[in-house]
């Protein structure tokens, strides 16, 4: 289409008057808006934005104050890839699936960091216990270097995988998220979450061997 969206275009929607397209079925929105018809797309977002908004909610509560950006941001993608739908009737479906993968893309950019107490005694297998020690945060040169290669190894395994493990994985390793946490975001039985889980980890495994051997 030929006009560009921001944010900031998402936004000026909402005081866009309604033309005749409030009379139609979603479809025939959908169909003006492939037909590069400027003016139907912002009676699309006001159909939808509400439900894309509950779709985020229930992907990322904790990230309330994010939550008017990204559903900003999955109609910008809505935007500039609503060509791609072959099926007009089937948006919904199509709109939930632009929102998960903007959601997985978002956690990928968002670090998990582990916490822990500088008090809590270490524990080895003697059952002695230490105080924790603060180590050097510096990292040598060599450390830094290898310590990138196994990132992007990691990171080229994940990617490389069938969505299905890549989300769920994604969401334990990355996220931490409890395995009922993750059957209830993916709408999968907790069984199989824990199965494509420990798949996802051989898989990863040894796509990184592969790696290796390669390099």
């Amino acid at each position: 289409m030929s006009v560009q969206l921001d944010r900031d275009s998402i936004a000026r929607l909402k005081v866009v008057k309604v033309n005749d397209y409030a009379a139609m079925e979603d479809f025939q929105v959908v169909l003006a808006c492939q037909n590069q018809d400027e003016t139907a797309f912002p009676e699309l977002f006001r159909r939808f934005q509400r439900f894309v908004r509950a779709d985020i909610n229930k992907l990322a509560p904790d990230w309330s104050a994010s939550h008017d950006d990204l559903t900003q941001d999955v109609f910008i993608k809505v935007w500039r890839s609503i060509n791609q739908l072959k099926n007009p009737k089937a948006f919904k479906g199509w709109l939930h699936q632009v929102t998960t993968n903007l959601f997985y893309d978002e956690l990928r950019r968002r670090p998990r960091f582990a916490v822990v107490s500088l008090d809590e005694p270490l524990k080895y297998d003697d059952e002695d216990s230490s105080p924790r020690q603060i180590p050097d945060p510096r990292s040598q040169p060599d450390e830094l270097l290898e310590r990138k290669e196994i990132v992007n190894q990691v990171t080229a395994a994940i990617e490389s995988l069938p969505s299905q493990f890549k989300n769920v994985i994604i969401l334990r390793e990355i996220q931490g998220m409890a395995y009922e946490d993750i059957a209830v975001i993916t709408g999968a039985e907790l069984g199989t979450v824990k199965s494509r889980i420990a798949r996802a980890r051989t898989k990863v495994s040894k796509l990184i061997t592969d790696l290796r051997c390669v390099s």
